[in-house]
C-alpha cells in the first residue's frame, strides 16, 4: 500500500521537558536526514536514537537541539518507516521543528491517521485501534487495564474464534448442498446446527451481560447528587473530589447550575454532577438550574440522594423519593454530628431497600461506607479485570446485540424445521456483524469516522 509521508506533534500542547514530532512514511528518514546535523541517518540502524541539531534550510543555522529516533518498517506501529524527533518542550521550539519538516513536502497528519495506518497495514484490527483511544482516555487503573487487554487482542481473539466457528458451520452446509455425493463429509443436521449456534449465542450473551460494567469502566458512571438546598450536596462533591469545586455556604440555592467532575471510587470512574437543589423557586436563574437538575436526574446511571440528619423529613424530601423511584440510588444522610431530628426508620421505609448511609462530611465520616455501597451496587464488590473480557464500546455492544438477534432468528428457523440453506442466511449475518467489530467487514466510511475522533498525533 503506497502512501505519502505524514507528520504531527504527538505530545500535549503546552510547556514541558520534551515535545515529539512524529513522521511516518517512505520519506520519513530521508526528509529528517536532509535537515539533521549529526549522524548520517540513512545508515542508522533501526530502533536507535541519535543526538544532533535540526537545521533551517533557509538560513543554514541550527533551529533546535534534538534527539532523533529511527524506526524502520515493518517493525513499527504503522508498519512504515517512523521517525520521532525529540526537542525541547516549549511551543516555539516544537512548532519550528514541525514547520521545517512540513516545508520539505511532508503532509500534516489527520486526527488518528497514525493509528489508521496501523489498521490499514494489518498491524492491529479495528477493536484494537479503538482501544488505543480508550487507553488515552482512561480515568482509572481498571479502565486502563481493560483497554490494555483489548489492545493486546483479547476481544479480537474471542471474536475471531466465534466467527471461525460460524464460518465452519456455514461451509459445512454449503458442502452438503453443493457436493451431496461426498460420502466422507458428515451431513449437517438441524441438531448439529442448533448446537453450534447455541454455543456462539451463549458466548455473545455473556459478553453483553458484562457490557454494562465495561461501559461504566470506559465512560464513567454518570452520577447525580440531588437533595433539597443546603443539605450538603456540594460538600459531598468536594469530599469525593478532594478539591473545592463547588461553593459551600449556609445560603439555600447557592448552586445555580450543574457542576461536573470525574472521581475514582474503588476503581469505578464516577462522573459526578452536583445539581442545583430541586425545589419550587421564583428566582429565574435558580429555576433554570432546577430544570437542568431534573434533566440530569433522568439521564443518570446512579443518584446520590442527600438528606439532613438535623432536619425533619419534609414534603420536598418525599417528592424526591417519588422522583427517584425505580432508579439506582443511594441515600446519604449528612450532618450526623448534629442533633438527630430525622426519622431514619421512615427514611429506610421510603428507600425501599436501597442503601442508606449515615455520615458527617465535616468530620469525614461515612465516605468509606458510601464508596463500598457504590461498588457493591454496580459491581457486586470488586471488579474483575484479570481474566474477564469486557466489551465497553457502544458500537461493539450494538453489533453484539444485532449478532445475538440474528442467531435467535436462526434458532427460531431451526425450531420450525426450515431448510438449513435458509437458516445459514442468519448465521452468515451474525458472522458479518461480528466482523464489523474487528473491522473485517467494516465500510470505509465507518473507518474514516472512527479514526477522525482520535488525537491529532496518534
Amino acid at each position: 500500500m503506497e502512501t505519502d509521508t505524514i507528520t504531527a506533534i504527538s505530545t500535549p500542547v503546552g510547556e514541558g521537558a520534551i515535545s515529539i514530532v512524529r513522521l511516518s512514511g517512505s520519506a520519513a528518514i530521508p526528509v529528517t536526514a536532509g535537515v539533521f546535523q549529526g549522524k548520517n541517518l540513512h545508515d542508522a540502524e533501526t530502533h536507535t536514537i541519535h543526538y544532533g541539531k535540526i537545521i533551517d534550510p533557509e538560513t543554514n543555522e541550527a533551529a533546535e537541539e534534538v534527539m532523533v529516533t529511527i524506526m524502520r518498517g515493518p517493525k513499527t506501529f504503522t508498519r512504515e518507516d517512523v521517525v520521532e524527533i525529540n526537542c525541547h518542550g516549549g511551543m516555539i521550539a516544537v512548532n519550528r521543528v514541525l514547520e521545517i519538516i512540513l516545508e520539505q513536502g511532508v503532509r500534516i497528519a489527520e486526527p488518528g491517521e497514525f493509528t489508521k495506518r496501523a489498521f490499514l497495514h494489518g498491524r492491529i484490527d479495528l477493536s484494537q485501534a479503538e482501544a488505543v483511544m480508550d487507553l488515552i482516555r482512561s480515568k482509572t487503573d481498571k479502565a486502563m487495564s481493560v483497554a490494555l487487554k483489548q489492545m493486546d487482542g483479547r476481544l479480537s481473539q474471542l471474536i475471531g474464534r466465534l466467527r471461525q466457528q460460524l464460518i465452519e458451520t456455514v461451509a459445512h452446509v454449503e458442502v452438503n448442498i453443493d457436493y451431496p455425493e461426498y460420502d466422507d463429509v458428515e451431513e449437517m443436521s438441524h441438531e448439529m446446527m442448533r448446537t453450534q449456534t447455541q454455543e456462539v449465542h451463549a458466548e455473545i450473551d455473556h459478553l453483553l451481560e458484562v457490557a454494562k460494567q465495561g461501559k461504566i469502566l470506559r465512560e464513567g458512571l454518570s452520577t447525580a447528587i440531588i437533595g433539597r438546598p443546603n443539605v450538603g450536596k456540594s460538600s459531598l462533591m468536594n469530599t469525593l473530589v478532594q478539591e473545592n469545586k463547588a461553593i459551600v455556604t449556609e445560603v439555600p440555592g447557592t448552586t445555580r447550575d450543574t457542576i461536573e467532575e470525574y472521581v475514582n471510587v474503588r476503581g469505578v470512574p464516577l462522573r459526578l454532577v452536583d445539581t442545583a437543589g430541586i425545589r419550587e423557586t421564583e428566582d429565574m436563574v435558580e429555576k433554570i438550574g432546577v430544570d437542568r437538575s431534573r434533566k440530569v436526574l433522568e439521564e443518570s446511571d446512579m443518584i446520590l440522594f442527600v438528606l439532613n440528619y438535623n432536619e425533619e423529613l419534609t414534603e420536598e424530601d418525599k417528592k424526591l423519593f417519588e422522583a427517584v423511584r425505580g432508579l439506582d440510588y443511594i441515600v446519604m444522610v449528612n450532618k450526623s454530628d448534629l442533633e438527630q431530628k430525622l426519622d431514619l426508620t421512615k427514611v429506610n421505609q421510603l428507600a425501599e431497600g436501597k442503601p442508606v448511609i449515615t455520615a458527617s462530611l465535616i468530620k469525614e465520616k461515612g465516605i468509606d461506607e458510601l464508596e463500598t455501597a457504590i461498588a457493591e451496587t454496580f459491581f457486586a464488590g470488586d471488579i474483575d479485570t484479570g481474566d474477564m473480557t469486557y466489551v465497553s464500546n457502544i458500537r461493539h455492544i450494538q453489533l453484539l446485540k444485532q449478532a445475538k438477534q440474528s442467531l435467535e432468528d436462526a434458532m427460531s428457523s431451526l425450531d420450525m424445521e426450515m431448510p438449513l440453506d435458509i437458516v445459514q442466511i442468519d448465521v452468515t449475518r451474525t458472522w458479518e456483524f461480528l466482523g464489523e467489530i474487528i473491522g473485517d467487514t467494516a465500510s470505509d466510511g465507518l473507518i474514516d469516522q472512527l479514526f477522525s475522533q482520535f488525537c491529532l498525533g496518534k
